[in-house]
This record gives C-alpha cells, structure tokens and sequence, in this order.
C-alpha cells in the first residue's frame, strides 16, 4: 500500500526585511500549498490500514508503548495543524483587505509569515518528543518552524504504523502456509508410525507445531518486536524489515523432518525387498557354516596331524534382530524398522563373510591334499611319456606316495615328504639318459 511522504517544508529567514506585495502573494501561493500537502498526508495517515489494525489489535510489549506514544503524537500532530491552519487564514484575511496593502499591512504579513507568531498551548508543544525540553503554558512558532515540528511527528509515528503493518502482512501469512504444510506432514508422518513418544521426529513436529503457535501470538500483540530497523541509517519511516528469524529456523527444523519422513516412506515401500535379501545372505551364512562343520568332521576323520579350526554355529542375535525386524514390519513400526535394517544388512553380510572365511579354513588340508595328488599323477604321466614307467624306483617311490595320499587318515607331512622324494627321483631319472647322450657325443 502506498505510504504518505513527509511533509514539505522551507527553512525560515530570521530578521528579514518587510515583504512587498509581490512576495507576500507567493509566500501565500507556498504557503497553501504546504497547508494541502500536510493535510494529504495527515488523512493518509488517519486512513492507513497499518493504523486502523493497530487501533483494534490487543497490544503488548514494544508495540503497546511506541503505539501509545505515536496516538498522542497523531493528536498532536492535528492540534499543531489547526494552529497552522488557523494562522494561514489569518494572514489570508490581512492580505484580502486591500488590493494595494499598506506599510503597516506588509509588515504585519511579514510577521505572520515570517516571525514566531503562532502560538501552541504547552501540552501541544511537549508533544515533539524529549527534545521539546520541559513543559510550558505556551510556546511561539513560526510556520515553518511548525511545519518541522509536524514533520518530526509525523515521521515518528508513521514509522510505528508501518513497521507493524510490515511485519503483520509478511509474517502471520508465511506462519499460517507453513502450519498447513506442518499439518500435512504431521500426517503422513502419523501413517508411517512417526509419532509423539515414539520417535524423535514425532516429537520434533510437536514443538514446531508450539513453536509456530506461539510465534504466531507474538507477532499479533507485539509486531516491532519482530521489526530490524535499517542499517544504514536511513532515516525514512518504515527503514527496515522484518525480523524472521524463529519463522526461518521453523521452517528448515519442519524440512528436515520432511527429509526423514520420506526416508521412512522409502523404508516402508522396500521394507520387504531388503526383508527378503536378509533372509538370503542369513540363509547362506548358515548354509556355508553347516557345510564347514561338515567339512570339519571329513578333515578330521581324513587327515591326520593336522590343525583344523573349529566352526561356531549361526548367529542367534542376527536372527533374533531378523525376527524382530519381520516385527516391525507387520506392525507398521517404519521408524524403528529403518536404522535396524541399516545394521542388519551390513551385519549380515560381515555374518556370510566370516562362515566363508571358515569354510575356506577348515578344508584347507584337502586342499593340499588334492593338490599333493594332482603333483603326483603329473609327475607319473610325464615319466610314462618319456618311456620309463618302468623303472623299478619309481614304480616304489610312486606307490609309496600314492598309499600315503589316498589312505585314511592321510598324514600330510610324511605324504608330502613322499611326493618331494618321487618328483626327485623322477628328475634324476629322466636327466641320466641325457647326461649320457652328452657323453657320446
């Protein structure tokens, strides 16, 4: 809405000469049209919704105390306008007398105009504020000294009226859009179990919801306590802006919760996808730790002297968390099911990692075994292939190996110690014919 500007006003000229007619007439012409640029801006003032609204509001604070002060500069402010008004029709009617004024006519025109010859009763004067100084019967203005005591008051009250219209037509607004989308929240949050007592977020959304009710109050009774005066010294009226500090912090505190409860959403709609894959990766960790148990039992029954870790059964707390999170989801507890699926599944994986692990630990000698074999049937393959399978050595040293690798319990140590011995015998075997075909040569 538009806001009336201040009054006009010209500086005086103390101990000027006796006017002639000609500047009589133009004071006047200036004259009057000061008089309607003050009473433009006076009923703008009286008309300004910011004034209508604070004379129904139930004040408090700052606002109760600058809005009292700023009804008694307004009343002040007419009473200094009908002193002008009344001076300005005086000094008409002097002027109205004669076409051709004379001496002493200009004269006293010149002091209406010019001189202290308004006079204000105390009450009315002590109304420009702590620099009116002490209160008297009556003070003497000039016109134009009274144009800039209307000025001063004018400006001050003006600034109370449109700080609070500022701050009640920015804030209460913003509260009321953002309570609705509080609401809207608070309710998809109750549909997802995000509730009072039962997870922070819901008791989050509860003091937000104090919070914007209280804010909202405040701002009603006492606007200027929500006003930032300008800083850059500015000393037009209204120089500022709303202070929207709680209002903000609300809104970002109410955003975060949005972020969570969509995080909770997003739980709920994969709650049973991530259920499944827990119940696969559990399923295999038992599956691998009861094939290492089995695994264990053949090692120990098949291998002799030989260290074989022992294996521990499933993981009772993983599967106590399993069930309890299968809980929660058939009761709809979205909040408490997603930090317990966050763990689990990367409990659960740790869980198929380590039964691996295990697995790879207890078979191990078979490994070496199998391996030791594989050794031993390349090694007689390769004396079959240079035609000496029959080498009576050989044929011992082979058998030999070969009881110790597929008797039960194989002793590792002394099956190995008979593969080296083979494979020796093997290389002296096949590097003796060649030596002689050296030797020929």
């Amino acid at each position: 809405m538009g806001v009336p500007g201040p009054f006009p006003g010209t500086p005086g000229r103390p101990d000027a000469p006796v006017l002639d007619r000609e500047e009589v007439d133009r004071a006047l012409d200036r004259l009057g049209a000061e008089y309607e640029a003050i009473e433009t801006s006076l009923l703008a003032l009286q008309d300004h919704a910011g004034r209508r609204l604070l004379e129904g509001a139930d004040l408090s604070g700052t606002t109760k105390e600058r809005w009292a002060a700023a009804e008694r500069s307004i009343t002040v402010l007419w009473s200094l306008f009908d002193a002008y008004t009344a001076a300005l029709e005086q000094a008409r009617e002097l002027r109205e007398r004669r076409r051709w004024p004379s001496a002493e006519d200009l004269a006293e025109l010149t002091e209406l105009l010019h001189g202290d010859g308004v006079t204000v009763p105390g009450a009315a004067a002590a109304g420009g504020g702590p620099e009116s100084g002490p209160a008297r019967l009556s003070e003497r203005f000039s016109l134009v000294g009274l144009v800039e005591r209307m000025n001063g008051l004018y400006a001050r009250s003006l600034d109370v009226i449109v700080a609070a219209d500022a701050v009640w037509s920015a804030l209460p607004a913003r509260i009321d859009l953002l309570s609705a989308e509080l609401q809207r929240t608070r309710s998809l949050a109750h549909s997802v179990g995000v509730r009072p007592g039962e997870h922070p977020a819901g008791d989050d959304l509860e003091r937000i919801t104090d919070e914007l009710s209280r804010l909202r109050a405040r701002v009603i009774e006492d606007p200027l306590a929500f006003w930032v005066s300008s800083s850059t010294g500015s000393s037009a009226p209204g120089g500022g802006r709303p202070d929207t500090g709680r209002y903000d912090r609300a809104a970002r505190a109410l955003e975060d919760i949005r972020r969570e409860v969509a995080a909770v959403l997003d739980v709920r709609q994969d709650a049973e996808r991530r259920l499944m894959q827990l119940r696969d990766v559990l399923s295999r960790a038992d599956r691998t730790l009861t094939e290492a148990r089995q695994a264990r039992g053949e090692v120990l029954a098949k291998i002799a002297a030989s260290e074989v870790p022992a294996v521990s059964g499933p993981s009772a707390a993983l599967h106590e968390q399993l069930a309890a999170a299968a809980d929660y989801r058939r009761r709809a507890q979205w909040h408490r099911l997603s930090p317990l699926l966050d763990s689990l599944e990367e409990e659960a994986e740790d869980e198929l990692h380590r039964a691996r692990e295990s697995l790879t630990a207890v078979t191990a000698p078979l490994a070496v075994r199998a391996e030791l074999r594989g050794r031993l049937d390349a090694y007689r393959a390769k004396v079959a292939r240079h035609g000496m399978a029959a080498d009576p050595l050989l044929i011992e040293r082979y058998d030999l190996a070969r009881r110790m690798l597929w008797s039960a319990p194989c002793d590792l140590r002394a099956a190995e110690q008979a593969v080296w011995r083979y494979q020796q015998a093997t290389a002296e075997a096949l590097a003796a014919p060649q030596a002689e075909g050296r030797g020929d040569s």
